[in-house]
């Protein structure tokens, strides 16, 4: 159940029927759609899923100013979004992510004037939101700023390890020749300190989240461990990986056809 969380047209270069064509090719069973708010994709994920036989999963990187701002955003996206990621990069973004239940991750919380200590571990154990490894930087960058990248995910890595935080991983891409297939990504795991499972764990972590807040956004769910019992007198649960689809169909429809851009888009599968 290995998944990447990418930037689709318009807020990267390729459709998301691009990047399911070579997620496939590359071993992915799934992706988080993870544009910024003012950038949506217009997708149909259960088309994308009969095609390419990758699971496309709905999400939101919410990117703001100051941490009042970012409130409003996460709240106005939770429901119609499986996965809320916050960009962060700055001492008070990162602060109001983790202090978050409904924030699922906190996204390059090294970038910029970023940071990550004792504090902020703990309070993303208490509200379980994940910290994010954007291996993007160990990537695309060269010399001085490669070395700093470097240095920022060890550092990252030795508090995550030593608070047990939960973690994903990603390439952070915003191109489909962006995205790595998971043995490259394992393979630059002991440049940070981190074994090759390690960095498994951390992609598989992005399926992990899209099942559970599925669940919990299915009109079954009660509570943690707690559904209401099927109608169907077959009692067969199905393809969960095409019904997933079809949730995530349904909240894609939702954003509105005022979302819905036109040019390149135009190449994706209906």
């Amino acid at each position: 159940m290995t998944y990447e969380a990418v930037h689709a047209y318009p807020d990267g270069d390729s459709t998301v029927a691009r990047f399911a064509l070579t997620a496939s090719e590359y071993g992915f069973e799934g992706f988080v759609v993870r544009n910024h708010g003012d950038a949506p994709a217009s997708y149909d994920p259960e088309a994308v899923w009969q095609k390419y036989g990758v699971d496309v999963v709905t999400g939101v990187e919410v990117r703001a100013e100051d941490p009042s701002r970012a409130s409003g955003h996460v709240d106005s996206h939770r429901d119609s979004h499986t996965l809320v990621v916050v960009h962060g990069g700055t001492p008070e973004m990162n602060r109001f992510a983790v202090e978050q239940s409904a924030v699922d991750v906190l996204a390059h919380p090294m970038a910029g004037s970023g940071d990550f200590n004792h504090v902020l571990a703990r309070e993303a154990v208490e509200h379980g939101v994940r910290v994010e490894f954007s291996l993007g930087g160990v990537l695309r960058d060269a010399g001085g700023s490669r070395v700093r990248t470097l240095a920022d995910l060890r550092k990252l890595r030795e508090l995550v390890e030593q608070y047990d935080v939960p973690y994903v991983v990603s390439a952070d891409p915003s191109s489909h020749l962006q995205l790595r297939a998971p043995r490259e990504l394992q393979a630059l795991g002991d440049a940070i300190g981190f074994t090759a499972d390690g960095i498994r764990d951390g992609l598989q972590e992005w399926g992990r989240l899209a099942e559970r807040n599925r669940e919990r956004q299915s009109d079954s769910f009660v509570q943690p461990g707690v559904t209401l019992a099927s109608s169907d007198g077959d009692g067969e649960e199905g393809d969960d990986s095409n019904s997933n689809a079809g949730r995530d169909h349904e909240r894609s429809k939702a954003e509105g056809n005022d979302e819905r851009s036109n040019g390149p888009e135009t190449d994706e599968v209906s």
